[in-house]
């Protein structure tokens, strides 16, 4: 279904640039820092703690979408800690990085991982110019996070899908796939996008290494060509039985993602949504409907891959 793909060229490269609740379990509740700095004196014993200092030091945009994105229950779950090595993939503009780089400390690294450069030619809105700029996106991206990075933040690094160099596999404690495998799944077909970035985070990965996925997720009644990753969606069997194929043991799975009040028809895509709105256009009571929606309805996912 790649007529989502004119329709939305605009949103997808807001979100490239940029770049979910019925019953939700409270966080535990812990006093914070006032401050990133007073994190760095927590010890790393206590990651909770620094991570909520890490995370009310954020601007006040970032930490408006918490409420949809749950970092810190997110990051628990799948077990991240102080001074771990992360894939990040597709970090875009740092949502993410930024919380990671401080909370993984001076003892950390984060790694970028982006797509391959022949993937963009695939969405059909991004010049060439735009595509060319992604051949340099791995000294570009680290570049830009080291600009991020304060006193006693984690390294970094970046590598694209399809170019994993030698001297970081069996490198990583664990990678966060977050909203990044819509775009490998629905251009599978063109290039094994998905394949291959699968066996690079396999790679990357020590032995017993996690993987933490959160993704859009599709009803299991919605039909299967609607729900391949032109719409932003992706059935949650569909990435279990992809993570297997790939070495991968599925661990555990939660719910602190979820949105029940995302309903789409196969007429809608993700991106209609916030923090996108982009359908919404002027109609204020579109965008108050999607709103009031929130962000989407997400599957979060726990895989490791074998210690043998």
């Amino acid at each position: 279904m790649r007529n989502h793909v004119t329709l939305l060229a605009v949103i997808i490269s807001m979100s490239l640039a940029a770049c979910g609740g019925e019953t939700q379990p409270e966080a535990a509740a812990v006093e914070a820092p006032a401050t990133a700095e007073a994190a760095q004196a927590v010890e790393p014993a206590d990651p909770q703690t620094r991570l909520a200092a890490v995370l009310a030091d954020q601007p006040a945009d970032i930490q408006a979408r918490y409420q949809y994105r749950r970092p810190a229950e997110t990051l628990a779950f799948f077990g991240i800690e102080p001074g771990m090595a992360v894939v990040e993939a597709l970090p875009g503009g740092g949502w993410y990085s930024k919380i990671l780089l401080p909370y993984l400390g001076e003892d950390g690294r984060l790694i970028g991982a982006n797509y391959p450069a022949d993937i963009y030619r695939l969405f059909g809105f991004m010049t060439d110019e735009q595509v060319a700029a992604q051949e340099t996106w791995v000294a570009d991206w680290t570049a830009r996070a080291e600009g991020w990075r304060g006193e006693g933040d984690a390294a970094v690094a970046a590598f694209a899908f399809g170019a994993l160099p030698e001297e970081l596999k069996g490198t990583a404690d664990a990678a966060l796939l977050i909203r990044a495998l819509h775009n490998l799944a629905r251009f599978e077909g063109d290039g094994g996008f998905l394949t291959t970035a699968l066996k690079d985070i396999h790679d990357v990965l020590r032995p017993g290494g996690i993987v933490g996925v959160v993704q859009h997720e599709a009803r299991p009644d919605m039909p299967d060509d609607w729900a391949a990753g032109d719409a932003g969606y992706l059935k949650r069997a569909f990435v279990i039985e992809a993570f297997e194929s790939a070495g991968f043991e599925l661990v555990e799975t939660s719910e602190i993602n979820a949105n029940p009040l995302d309903q789409p028809t196969t007429d809608d895509a993700v991106w209609r949504l916030p923090p996108s709105l982009g359908t919404s256009g002027d109609d204020e009571e579109l965008r108050a409907q999607m709103q009031a929606i929130g962000e989407s309805h997400r599957m979060t996912l726990k895989f490791r891959k074998s210690a043998g």
